[in-house]
Parts: C-alpha cells; sequence; structure tokens
C-alpha cells in the first residue's frame, strides 16, 4: 500500500470519528460539565466541584437517554402522547430524588447545603423536568431535519434518473434513423458511406463520454449539431435547403447535452422526410451571455401521409420529452414556443444558463 492510500485511509478513519454520534455527544456531555462547574465555582476545591457535577451529568443523562431511547421511540414516535407525557413525569419523578439523594449523601458534613437540597426540591423537578422536555424538542427537530434531508436526495436522485432515461431515449432515436439509411448506403455501395461512419463515430464519441455529465460546453453541443446536420444533408440530397447559423461568442457557456437533438429530429423526420422533391430546415443559434435564443423553422407538405392500418408509428417521442428535461432542469428559465402552419413548423427556445 503506498503512501498516499495510507494517507487516504488515515484521513477517512478522522473523518469517521469526528462525524461519529458518540463522540458528539460524549462532548456535549463534556461541555456541560464545564458549565456547571464555572457555575458553581471552586470554592471548596476542584475535585469537590468535579464530583458535584458528574453527579448532575450522570442523571441528567440518564434521564435523556431513557426518554430517547425507550419513551420516543415506544410513546411519542406511535403517538400514545397522553401515555408518553404521564411516563416521562414519572421518570423526572423517580429519578429526581435519586440525583438529590446522591448530593445530599456527599454534603453529609455540610448541614446548610443538605437542607438547602431539601428545600430546593421543586426547583430540581422542574428542571429535571426542563431537560428532559429539552432533548424531545431536539429529537423532534432532528428528526424533521433529517427526512427533509433525505426526502431532498430521493427527490434529486429520482430527477437523476429520470434525466438519464430521457436522455437514452433521445439518443438509440437518432442512431437508429442513421445506421438505418447508412445500411441502405452499403447496398447500394455508394461513397457516401465512409464519410457518414466518420460523422456517427464523432457523434457516438460524444454520446458516450460527454452526455453522461449534468453540463457540457455549448461549443461541444455545437459541434454535434453540426455532424448531425451534415449527416441529414448527405441523405437528404442537392434538393433540400439546409441552413445553420450561430451568432454570438462560444466561450464557457454550459448546458444540457442534446436538448436541442428532439427539435432537429422533428424538423427532418416530420418535416423533410414527408417531402417528394425539396424542402427546407433553418436553424439559428444565438448566444448573448447567459442566454441562449434557439430557433429552427422547416417545410413541411400540407397533407401528411397516411402510413398503413398494421404500420406502427416510430419516434414520436422527442417532443414529449423534451418538455419533462426542461422542466426538470431548467425551471423558470426557459420559454418555448411552438408554431404549427400548414407548410412550415417553427419552433423558439430561448434558455437561461
Amino acid at each position: 500500500m503506498g503512501k498516499r492510500q495510507k494517507d487516504k485511509l488515515n484521513k477517512e478513519k478522522i473523518y469517521q470519528l469526528l462525524s461519529s454520534r458518540p463522540l458528539h455527544h460524549t462532548l456535549f456531555w463534556i461541555g456541560v460539565l464545564v458549565i456547571i462547574m464555572l457555575l458553581e465555582g471552586t470554592d471548596r476545591g476542584f475535585l469537590f466541584t468535579l464530583t458535584d457535577g458528574l453527579i448532575y451529568v450522570c442523571f441528567y443523562s440518564l434521564l435523556v437517554y431513557f426518554n430517547l431511547l425507550y419513551l420516543i421511540p415506544n410513546y411519542l414516535k406511535t403517538r400514545k402522547f397522553l401515555t408518553y407525557g404521564g411516563l416521562l413525569l414519572l421518570s423526572v419523578f423517580i429519578i429526581t430524588p435519586l440525583q438529590m439523594l446522591s448530593l445530599h449523601i456527599k454534603y453529609s458534613g455540610y448541614p446548610d447545603i443538605q437542607q438547602d437540597i431539601v428545600l430546593n426540591q421543586v426547583a430540581s423537578f422542574l428542571f429535571s423536568f426542563f431537560v428532559a422536555a429539552t432533548s424531545t424538542l431536539i429529537k423532534i427537530i432532528s428528526d424533521w431535519t433529517r427526512q427533509l434531508r433525505e426526502k431532498q436526495e430521493l427527490q434529486t436522485q429520482t430527477m437523476q434518473s429520470e434525466l438519464r432515461f430521457l436522455k437514452s431515449q433521445i439518443n438509440p432515436h437518432f442512431l437508429f434513423n442513421t445506421l438505418n439509411y447508412l445500411y441502405a448506403l452499403t447496398l447500394k455501395k455508394s461513397d457516401k458511406a465512409p464519410e457518414i461512419v466518420i460523422k456517427l463515430s464523432e457523434m457516438m464519441r460524444y454520446m458516450l463520454y460527454e452526455c453522461n455529465e449534468k453540463n457540457v460546453l455549448l461549443q461541444k453541443e455545437v459541434n454535434y449539431i453540426q455532424n448531425y446536420i451534415d449527416l441529414e444533408s448527405l441523405r437528404q440530397g442537392p434538393n433540400v435547403q439546409i441552413n445553420f447559423e450561430v451568432h454570438g461568442q462560444l466561450s464557457e457557456q454550459l448546458i444540457a447535452p442534446l436538448v436541442f437533438i428532439p427539435f432537429l429530429e422533428n424538423a427532418f423526420k416530420h418535416g423533410l422526410n414527408n417531402h417528394i422533391t425539396e424542402g427546407f430546415v433553418n436553424i439559428q443559434l444565438q448566444v448573448e451571455n447567459r442566454k441562449i435564443h434557439f430557433l429552427i423553422e422547416n417545410s413541411k407538405p400540407e397533407h401528411m401521409p397516411v402510413l398503413a392500418p398494421n404500420r406502427p408509428k416510430s419516434g414520436g417521442i422527442g417532443l414529449v420529452n423534451i418538455h419533462r428535461r426542461l422542466n426538470l432542469i431548467y425551471p423558470d428559465r426557459y420559454d418555448l414556443k411552438i408554431e404549427n402552419h400548414p407548410k412550415t413548423y417553427r419552433v423558439a427556445l430561448q434558455l437561461v444558463l
């Protein structure tokens, strides 16, 4: 084992020790002991005051842990409030006299102090009850805080799982279409096949190694869109006009990966692919500091072709997913407008990064 690994293990052990509950409780009671000793003073000597503090701490801790480990789990958490309150009072009435008896025995040579102990019985009972009630309040607050933290962690995990699921639906959709086209080209022994393989490999590398992150550089997302358009340009042929314009400065902006791809898939699959001769897809990406304006418009036939009755529908999941993804990743920080006209389909998306 190397030195770095040993140092790492030692740091982990120290962290586990410092974050352990027994250590926290021990430090708490040491603090209580110190406060009691400071309030009482050391006029009769340090050891005398120390034993006084230990007696108080011993009986207070007995009362607190009986409450935390037995009364609260068995009665308060099961909503037996009256029984819980009665048993808490009973424990105070049992433990407090034992504490007073211990102090009374200790001060056997000091009759004045013994008399004060007897006269202050009511105050001792009230303070012991205050200690027990405070432990209950702290337990309730700590449990509520823990449940709230666990709920937030569960929501975060659920959101991440849902985002991974939505993202996984986007990637295979495009790959399926491209591989079908590549298969058709290989059957024809087309010279376009090698170029498509290169473009596709670059896109797969991006999806495999970059898209697992929560955010990616906007420049990489633009490169992915460009490769996507290049593939579609090769597939569509010269009769189709495809324009992609980027305005603004691309620096270190981060964006959720593949957030624009469903719109591209929709433009080509349900727009150009249904044209017999010609059509267009115009794409604009404008970057203004932390704002992104994405606009895509495509032509479409006035009447969509009718599918055969037995032919299953393919795709159609992208736009449903993009609404869900935007709500998860950019809540209250996006504006999406979709316009469906007889001959054109237009999508305008604004994101605040």
